[in-house]
């Protein structure tokens, strides 16, 4: 799995659907802000679900999971391993929709999935775990990344913008979520 740096110049980009805070890098933002005015003209709201998440988020997001009974190999299979997710990023959103459960595979059904397929690239955004990935996540319609346009960049070299390397190891015993 590609291990992703930690954005450290963030910008709040407004409230999720949780009603918290949501950051991005500043280039993500712009992006992220003049891509939800186009859809907001083409009739379309766009609703931020989850943006930048740290490193101890992702983990505490795993320990939770696995609190509740659930087994890791479930679980990493919807979220990737503390330093693996594009989230920490800054570049990464999970996009929902009134009338639509967040983090739903239903979300390809709507309205707004279709307008993001059709027009998300011009924003430099695009859908990381579609059908079939190769990473071997579960299709999430939902999830989508910024890249630079023109970066010629992967999913798996994306470098945040001012941001500093994980000091901290990647590989974390099943037994540390506990």
């Amino acid at each position: 799995m590609p291990l992703f740096i930690e954005a450290q110049r963030l910008q709040p980009v407004g409230l999720g659907s949780d009603g918290r805070d949501k950051l991005l890098v500043p280039g993500a933002a712009a992006a992220w802000a003049a891509m939800r005015m186009a859809a907001s003209d083409d009739a379309i709201d766009l609703l931020l679900v989850s943006a930048f998440r740290s490193v101890d988020f992702q983990a505490g997001l795993i320990r939770n999971k696995l609190a509740k009974g659930r087994e890791i190999a479930e679980i990493l299979t919807v979220n990737a391993p503390p330093g693996c997710s594009e989230h920490h990023t800054g570049r990464a959103v999970d996009i929902g929709v009134a009338g639509c459960p967040p983090l739903e595979e239903e979300f390809d059904q709507t309205a707004a999935f279709h307008w993001l397929t059709a027009n998300a690239r011009r924003f430099g955004f695009t859908m990381t775990y579609p059908k079939g990935n190769p990473e071997g996540y579960l299709y999430e319609p939902w999830h989508w990344c910024w890249k630079k346009l023109g970066s010629g960049q992967d999913s798996g070299a994306l470098a945040a913008e001012a941001a500093v390397p994980l000091l901290q190891s990647i590989v974390i015993p099943e037994k540390s979520f506990a």
